[in-house]
């Protein structure tokens, strides 16, 4: 029976850690990844964090219409890291910082954000929810746990034309209680198919903590029915993630079927802008799970091993701050996407009731 306290998993035993709160690393972690590959992946987490504030900002001041913030799980970078470009990221919606790390122009999310005429979607999906198959980044869904089964199966449909992919689907802890989650894991599981299934557990799927979703002692123990190894991870450690996911990616591409990772993390802000943590968790809990921030953890590491000062650190962050102001600027200055966006594109010719709709929104805007 589990004895921990609701929204506080414990690491405890059994988890995969190397970063210690301090920076420094496990005496049994060996280190090779260069100084210019741990900037990168420095930086990326900055722009996922500077992108958090300054969207939240956004929102409250009616800028933008929604955010989805990511602050307190930039550590997913590492798990990106550890893939090839041929590989595809199903995201869940907080791995923005995956799509960063593969290239995606900071301006392109911004545009986004604002449904502007540059907008990559047309301002058709809800700021935050974008892709592209330029970076193997897939767009994500609003609801939780249907990438799974489309991971799983893109991971199938690859190895069968003999290409050189495995697929990443991140979830949360939600989308474990979903059938998707299921079916995806017995299939990869029976198939063996070349999939690494990341569960970001950040402990409340909105509201409801992780101890409602299961009645097992962790997420990864969910893997031996599927019959693939489950593995559990500090989500905040970034180095834990990237040599987790580099092993199963490893055994993926070598044959060896599907691993579940359980990445334990917390998000730190509201699950969106629509929702108020405070009504369902403690403050005490998010001052706790400060301490752990994945960013400060990597920072204090990235300095003792000499890849950066403290001087030039700050200099990311004044960097990265100047240019998200910068991009918002021509962002808000640029004109929304038309209306029509929402019609076209879509069917080579439009359906009777869709022609119908469209001829009624012209006549309103039209006045």
């Amino acid at each position: 029976m589990k004895t921990h306290h609701v929204g506080s998993r414990k690491l405890g035993d059994g988890m995969k850690q190397i970063l210690e709160p301090d920076g420094s690393v496990k005496s049994d972690f060996e280190l090779s990844i260069s100084p210019e590959e741990l900037t990168k992946w420095y930086k990326t987490m900055i722009a996922v964090r500077t992108l958090d504030e300054k969207g939240m900002r956004l929102q409250r001041q009616g800028r933008i219409g929604f955010h989805i913030p990511t602050t307190g799980q930039e550590a997913h970078v590492g798990a990106v890291a550890a893939l090839k470009s041929s590989d595809w990221v199903f995201p869940a919606y907080r791995e923005h910082g995956a799509a960063i790390y593969r290239g995606m122009p900071l301006g392109d999310i911004i545009n986004q954000y604002f449904g502007n005429e540059d907008d990559p979607h047309k301002g058709r999906r809800l700021p935050g929810l974008f892709g592209h198959p330029k970076y193997r980044f897939v767009n994500p869904s609003a609801p939780i746990g249907t990438q799974i089964i489309h991971a799983v199966g893109a991971a199938y449909a690859a190895r069968y034309r003999g290409e050189d992919a495995i697929t990443v689907a991140f979830f949360g802890e939600g989308a474990t209680s979903s059938n998707d989650f299921h079916s995806g894991m017995n299939f990869a599981g029976v198939f063996k198919t070349p999939s690494v299934l990341i569960c970001q557990n950040n402990q409340y799927a909105i509201s409801l903590p992780d101890e409602r979703q299961t009645a097992a002692e962790t997420i990864a123990d969910k893997a031996q029915a599927y019959g693939m190894p489950g593995i559990r991870v500090d989500g905040n450690d970034i180095l834990a993630v990237y040599s987790t996911v580099q092993e199963a990616a490893k055994r993926a591409r070598n044959g060896e079927g599907p691993t579940l990772i359980e990445n334990l993390t917390y998000r730190l802000g509201p699950h969106t802008s629509s929702d108020d943590p405070s009504r369902y968790r403690p403050e005490e809990e998010v001052e706790k799970w400060k301490q752990k921030d994945p960013i400060k953890r990597f920072k204090l590491y990235l300095i003792r091993e000499g890849v950066f000062t403290e001087k030039e650190e700050e200099s990311i962050r004044e960097e990265y701050d100047e240019k998200i102001k910068r991009l918002i600027k021509q962002g808000a200055s640029k004109k929304k996407a038309s209306t029509e966006k929402m019609f076209t594109d879509v069917f080579r010719e439009m359906p009777w009731h869709l022609s119908e709709q469209f001829e009624q929104l012209k006549g309103i805007e039209e006045g």
